[in-house]
């Protein structure tokens, strides 16, 4: 049974740091891309971003320069560094894992599993 444990979120005031975890298991976590998706309040859901197996990286414009995604196949985890923190960027976090290895493409792709996610909220 595939798992994604998202962990990392929190209260952070505006231009803070965070570094959100999502511990994976019940696949071969490092054959398959892996993205973060957000969900606003009262809003729909957000592409993040995404890494494939490969290690390809792929971001959404809004956070662009500001998110770092990573991830550690010793571990079994992917990550997502947030800096310079907007309140805008107040939402739950949530891991997904890719139905494929690699997708070339600056957006979600196939995805089929999900976390339960990670709430951040960005405020002062």
């Amino acid at each position: 049974e595939v798992q994604l444990v998202e962990s990392g979120g929190g209260l952070v005031q505006p231009g803070g740091s965070l570094r959100l975890s999502c511990a994976a298991s019940g696949f071969t976590f490092s054959s398959y891309r892996m993205s973060w998706v957000r969900q606003a309040p009262g809003k729909g859901r957000e592409w993040v971003s995404a890494i494939n197996s490969g290690g390809w990286t792929y971001y959404a414009d809004s956070v662009q320069g500001r998110f770092t995604i990573s991830r550690d196949n010793a571990k079994n985890t992917l990550y997502l560094q947030l800096n310079s923190l907007k309140t805008e960027d107040t939402a739950m976090y949530y891991c997904a894992k890719g139905r494929y290895s690699n997708e070339y493409v600056r957006g979600p792709g196939a995805l089929d599993a999900w976390g339960q996610g990670t709430l951040v909220t960005v405020s002062s």
